[in-house]
């Protein structure tokens, strides 16, 4: 990091003058203070937070159900039996070829411990 030069405006206002590179540098090292008060405002809010991993995977349109699933480390039978269906009803859910009864849902959501919403 180069010495910043300091210079005074006509008006005798002080002014900072560093390279470009390093201000987009302090601007990244901003940004990634932000996240971080961001992240520590949801986890003193107690809302779990979630993986890289599993927000790409619902962005890349794979079934919230699915995702959750899988982030949780439950089997597809598992999870039927915990919400009271077969695993073929469940499969289907995961494949989108059925929406899923909103009843079916609220179980979904329950075992998966996930908002409604964050299954649609």
């Amino acid at each position: 990091m180069s010495a910043p030069q300091i210079i005074q405006t006509p008006t005798g206002e002080r002014m900072v003058v560093l390279p470009e590179q390093e201000y987009h540098a302090l601007l990244a090292r901003l940004e990634d203070q932000d996240d971080i008060e961001a992240a520590n405002a949801v986890l003193a809010r107690g809302e779990e937070s979630f993986p890289l991993a599993v927000v790409d995977a619902l962005l890349e349109g794979v079934a919230p159900v699915k995702v959750y699933r899988e982030y949780r480390g439950l089997r597809a039978g598992e999870l039927a039996t915990q919400v009271g269906i077969s695993q073929g009803y469940l499969s289907e859910i995961e494949a989108g070829k059925k929406a899923g009864s909103l009843k079916v849902l609220r179980h979904i959501a329950a075992a998966l411990d996930v908002e409604l919403s964050d299954l649609t």
